[in-house]
């Protein structure tokens, strides 16, 4: 179960115990704020997209949008996000738990600048009914990221 890859990932900072686990559906961006009391653009959504044949995740603010414009320009191609079916196979999460933690092997992670804006935000846990609370700078900790890029509009509009 892809909960106890993300429990294994965050118990090496020994912050397992802070996931919380939820009695309702976090698996979307508005029932993740309504079940953990939020507003909707602190919620960290990861997005799965195909780079080069290989699976790359973006955290991005629950607000943001992917920019075609600036996706390319930061990956030197379209934006093609993965198909419901692929996103288990290549990520390691099924959609609606997808989170940067516990990701398969040879996944590049990348984190938006959208996310900065805030004190704490809460990315998913590896199901579709849990979250955790981090600072950025505990993201940055326990997220194995490439870089921080700007791919996304929406959010500074």
């Amino acid at each position: 179960m892809a909960i106890e890859k993300v429990r294994e990932h965050l118990a090496h900072w020994n912050v397992e115990h802070k996931i919380q686990e939820l009695n309702e559906s976090s698996a979307t961006v508005e029932l993740a704020a309504q079940a953990l009391g939020c507003e909707p653009e602190r919620i960290a959504k990861s997005l799965s997209f195909l780079v080069n044949d290989g699976a790359i995740l973006i955290v991005a603010a629950g607000d943001a949008k992917v920019d075609n414009a600036k996706f390319k320009a930061a990956f030197s191609t379209k934006a093609k996000m993965l198909g419901k079916d692929e996103v288990l196979e290549k990520i390691g999460h099924e959609v609606g738990g997808v989170c940067p933690f516990g990701v398969k092997e040879g996944v590049a992670i990348y984190l938006d600048a959208s996310l900065k804006r805030f004190t704490t935000v809460f990315p998913a846990c590896g199901s579709s009914n849990s979250a955790i609370e981090l600072t950025i700078s505990e993201l940055e900790t326990y997220t194995p990221y490439q870089e921080w890029v700007d791919v996304c509009k929406g959010w500074n509009e």
